[in-house]
């Protein structure tokens, strides 16, 4: 697993180096628009700690910043009106989930019928 990166653009936004649309903040998270969204609702949900990728999250976070991060997503959702025709969350990790920034976010995405999950090969 990658060390975590403090100057990432996420642990930038999170010291208030680079502005961004907040749509929800709580004690242990943050959510904010995408700056090139790809659904009418595109917004990112991050943790507030120094995690790179969702496994680092989910085995090194407290139950606290867990139960915050998880209950941040759901009031996203709440927020953006997205519960009754659905949405997609996605937070990829590493190289091969093309993850972009190393830390931990997700893709709270709707608005429109998002298509399939993922393209199949082979």
């Amino acid at each position: 697993m990658r060390a975590y990166d403090d100057q990432n653009i996420f642990a930038k936004i999170l010291r208030g180096e680079i502005p961004n649309t907040t749509v929800l903040e709580t004690e242990h998270s943050l959510a904010f628009r995408d700056i090139a969204p790809a659904a009418p609702t595109h917004v990112l949900v991050i943790p507030k700690g120094p995690y790179v990728c969702f496994d680092d999250f989910a085995l090194n976070a407290t139950d606290e910043e867990i139960v915050d991060f998880t209950r941040a997503v759901g009031k996203v959702c709440e927020l953006e009106g997205v519960q009754d025709n659905g949405f997609r969350v996605i937070a990829n990790a590493m190289s091969d989930g093309v993850q972009e920034v190393p830390h931990l976010h997700v893709h709270v995405l709707g608005g429109r019928n998002m298509g399939p999950m993922v393209v199949r090969t082979g």
